[in-house]
């Protein structure tokens, strides 16, 4: 791909297919592998990579009670891993009935790459995008600056 400015991603965010490999891994475990994913796209974020629940272990999440309201998106539901006793809460998000504009997303899970051991686009390890409320993943064809560290709440 070609490099992205996140600086050029629109408000509200675009929703994108993207048929390249994309990984999830915790304790050596494979927990999502997909060439299905959706990137959503938003101003001064790097992309969320949404991956359809056929390709993710559910075995392995449980829906948490926790839910927060994205003002594009609507309601989100969270979930929790637990491999081998290893238990992360808030690892994931989704949204199980999105409005209409992002219908593309029902029935995919979104991981937060600084909550599990790697999670990989095509063979780069992503990194993860600072704070702990946003969840994008950063990788070598992304340039910011990004929102989620100290002080950049309000831009």
């Amino acid at each position: 791909m070609a490099p992205e400015s996140v600086c050029d991603y629109p408000r509200p965010p675009a929703v994108k297919p993207d048929a390249r490999r994309v990984r999830v891994e915790f304790a050596g475990v494979v927990v999502a592998d997909t060439t299905r994913a959706i990137r959503i796209l938003e101003t001064s974020h790097p992309p969320s990579f949404y991956i359809p629940a056929a390709d993710v272990r559910m075995d392995l999440l449980t829906r948490e009670e926790h839910h927060s309201f994205c003002e594009w998106k609507g309601q989100a539901d969270y979930w929790t891993l637990n491999i081998a006793g290893q238990i992360v809460e808030n690892v994931a998000w989704s949204y199980p009935q999105p409005v209409k504009a992002y219908a593309a997303i029902r029935d995919h899970i979104a991981f937060y790459p600084g909550r599990v051991h790697a999670c990989y686009v095509v063979d780069e390890r992503v990194t993860p995008q600072a704070g702990n409320f946003y969840g994008g993943w950063i990788t070598s064809e992304i340039k910011g600056p990004f929102k989620g560290a100290a002080g950049t709440q309000g831009w």
